[in-house]
């Protein structure tokens, strides 16, 4: 017969929660280890995969994390305007691209890269980092030659031959507007829960012993995430593809991604 779904109240998950905690140290049982704190708390509350069931409450998730890891996470994936041009594949890629590692192995000779991970914090050993214009209301990409590294000296004279080294112009940016709805469908209200983890003879054990309700998206909180390495910009093309420009947080962070708090433990 197949079992009624649970249903909870936000008291009644909160409860919950904090008799798992009660429990100690819990084995994974059934899980591989990649996924296995979300994957055995899912069985603990007796709800399936990604599901959080509250009733009237469709804006809520729960999101698991091992404690002390800054893993990332990709938040969402959304292309540089002016997106007319194709920034990525038609501007970034041919002027700054870079020999990829397979050039003339597995792809065709001339296959450029541009794989590159950049924030608001320091420029990458390329010359990129992300600038917020608050006044202008974009997040920026910027490029400077002069914190180029001299490891890259060769792709650096390839890049005055092709475009020269000012500024980009355009500089590639993401609206205000349109990156906050993106950003606010993607992080719900959550029940974060992290779970401290250690190896008993090769199998993984959890202790869940962290929960904070995390509610309403901040996206002063978000762009300050990017100002200080916590939000990551992450560009993913070669010539042949564009696998997609992502956004990416630590996950250890995402409480600063919202307006309010609460700790329950």
């Amino acid at each position: 017969m197949k079992k009624e779904p649970v249903i909870y109240t936000k008291p009644a998950l909160i409860k919950k929660l904090k008799e798992i905690a009660a429990l100690g140290w819990i084995k994974n049982a059934r899980h591989g280890n990649q996924g296995g704190v979300g994957n055995t708390l899912e069985d603990l509350l007796g709800i399936e995969e990604n599901n959080l069931p509250i009733p009237n409450a469709a804006e809520w998730e729960l999101k698991t994390q091992r404690l002390n890891s800054g893993s990332l996470c990709t938040l969402f994936h959304m292309e540089p305007s002016p997106r007319a041009i194709g920034f990525v594949p038609k501007v970034l890629l041919p002027k700054y691209g870079w020999a990829h590692q397979e050039d003339g192995k597995k792809y065709a000779k001339g296959e450029l890269s541009f794989r590159l991970t950049i924030h608001g914090l320091s420029r990458s050993d390329r010359g990129f980092m992300v600038k917020i214009d608050r006044a202008e209301k974009r997040v920026l990409i910027s490029f400077n030659s002069k914190s180029v590294d001299v490891r890259h000296k060769k792709w650096l004279k390839s890049v005055e031959k092709r475009i020269g080294l000012g500024e980009l112009n355009p500089q590639p940016y993401w609206g205000f507007d349109d990156l906050e709805h993106k950003a606010g469908t993607k992080l719900l209200n959550a029940f974060y829960v992290q779970a401290e983890v250690k190896k008993i003879r090769g199998k993984e054990y959890y202790k869940y012993s962290k929960v904070m309700m995390l509610q309403k998206f901040s996206f002063e909180g978000f762009l300050r995430a990017i100002e200080e390495a916590r939000i990551l910009v992450d560009f993913d093309a070669r010539t042949g593809h564009n696998h997609g420009t992502k956004f990416r947080v630590r996950e250890d962070s995402l409480p600063m991604l919202y307006q309010k708090i609460t700790t329950i433990l």
